[in-house]
């Protein structure tokens, strides 16, 4: 999810100047965390002092012997997405939104390619249970599926006649392969993306019959609907809301709805506002409130959601309990747009950071296959 703070010009010096301001401000960030992730540094003393328990409850999942790790760092990439793990490949796919790549990150040895150019300017991207993955597409204002013979199945790109604003991350539903995403119309408003428009439908949630392919608007009790998941049971639906980019009177929180009937929801509800206290590296007590953007379910049912727009000593991934208490944080020094579970056990979770990659080994596993 990006702020209309991200608006800006696209020319060659533009780009320069702001590629150099990203690197300047990853490195004054790193430096604010008593952290240098560059090539060559010292290594971090075990426990890594970034992984932070709030809650006792965090402390089975933070692992004593294991550190924050950079996969991959570009200057040049200007807002990492959409993290995506493939079991079968063995590898991860994430969304540069801005720069209409989609990027893979190889498990066997570290190694690092543009995986997908043109990708509509994709944002979330998730695999189906087929092992397809699916994509949505701010650029061409739709969801899509590769296929296995790499062609393209337009799943989604008109709702009662009208596009879609910029669908924005997806999940599928294993019972019967549904596949749920939201629009919160981001990508058709950024000069940034070169798409600058008008929302045409009212922001919402909505589910794709498998069988039918008929499109189903779940909910609009939302200001902006940005990351989304599945309890680990499928019982319960939450969606990020970042409608106060745009909306003063929206609350940033993350929202709860029960699923009936394994295809609509009811009793929508806050689950966690992102208002909280917390120290800074320095040990300075701040408060402050900032955007929940993708979220990802363990086993146990635990809520990680990446996020953002704060600074130091919040942003980064912070962990939920099942009644919403905030238990845990992984402190970066870059704004979290998105993370997912992967690896060879599901039991690394992967962040997408602004210009980076990183990972961390937890002692538990993602609830969903991606």
């Amino acid at each position: 999810m990006k702020t209309q703070r991200d608006a800006a010009a696209t020319s060659p010096i533009s780009l320069a100047r702001r590629s150099f301001l990203a690197t300047a401000a990853a490195a004054t960030a790193s430096m604010a965390l008593g952290r240098d992730y560059g090539p060559g540094t010292q290594p971090v003393r075990y426990p890594d002092p970034d992984i932070v328990t709030l809650d006792k409850r965090f402390a089975k999942y933070a692992l004593g012997n294991t550190p924050i790790q950079r996969l991959y760092h570009n200057p040049n990439m200007l807002w990492a997405e959409g993290t995506a793990w493939n079991g079968v490949g063995k590898y991860l796919v994430w969304s540069d939104i801005p720069n209409d790549v989609q990027m893979r990150w190889l498990e066997e040895d570290g190694h690092v390619s543009t995986f997908r150019h043109p990708a509509g300017n994709s944002n979330g991207n998730t695999f189906d249970y087929r092992g397809r993955q699916i994509s949505c597409e701010h650029g061409n204002r739709r969801v899509v599926r590769y296929e296995h013979n790499g062609s393209i199945t337009v799943l989604a790109d008109k709702f009662e006649d009208k596009p879609f604003n910029a669908p924005n991350d997806a999940v599928v539903h294993p019972d019967d392969e549904s596949i749920w995403f939201t629009d919160p119309g981001y990508g058709s408003l950024m000069n940034y993306e070169g798409h600058k428009g008008e929302l045409l439908l009212k922001e919402a949630v909505y589910r794709i019959d498998a069988k039918t392919g008929r499109i189903e608007k779940l909910t609009d009790e939302i200001f902006k609907p940005n990351g989304l998941c599945f309890s680990h049971d499928y019982k319960k639906l939450y969606v990020a809301d970042t409608g106060a980019s745009h909306y003063p009177e929206a609350p940033k929180n993350i929202k709860v709805w029960d699923i009936q009937d394994g295809k609509t929801l009811k009793n929508g509800r806050e689950f966690v506002s992102m208002q909280f206290d917390f120290v800074t590296s320095t040990g300075e007590k701040k408060s402050g409130a900032g955007f929940a953007d993708g979220i990802r379910m363990d086993v146990d049912g635990n809520l990680w959601a990446a996020t953002g727009w704060v600074g130091d000593g919040y942003d980064g991934v912070q962990c939920f309990a099942p009644d919403g208490t905030r238990i845990g944080h992984i402190r970066l020094p870059e704004i979290c747009g998105n993370l997912c579970f992967g690896g060879t056990k599901r039991n690394r979770l992967f962040m997408g950071a602004s210009t980076s990659l990183y990972a961390v080994y937890v002692e538990t596993q993602g609830a969903h296959i991606t």
